[in-house]
């Protein structure tokens, strides 16, 4: 991990420290190719946590959003899972 990602997770951890109760709802949102397997990833990513997921293709059909709004018990939490999907070729997270 680079220095400006990491001073990035650790600003957020911060944020999320200061401006949450834990545990908490947490929603994520991510861009990926529009690839079933890429897709997939994400959602396995948040299997048996309960996680509501919810898809939407682009108008072109390139790219997919996938929100996964879940409860989690700290903001550790939020990073590791941010630190997992990060391996999936092409996401973007915002």
């Amino acid at each position: 991990m680079d220095k400006k990602t990491e001073e990035f997770y650790i600003r957020l951890k911060e944020e999320l420290q200061n401006t949450s109760i834990w545990p908490s709802e947490y929603l994520y949102k991510f861009i990926v190719p529009t690839d079933f397997k890429k897709i997939e990833a994400v959602e396995n990513a948040f299997n048996n946590m309960g996680a509501v997921i919810k898809t939407q293709q682009s108008k072109a059909g390139k790219y997919t959003s996938v929100s996964v709004n879940v409860t989690l018990d700290s903001p550790d939490n939020v990073i590791e899972k941010y630190l997992e999907v990060s391996s999936i070729e092409g996401i973007i997270s915002f």
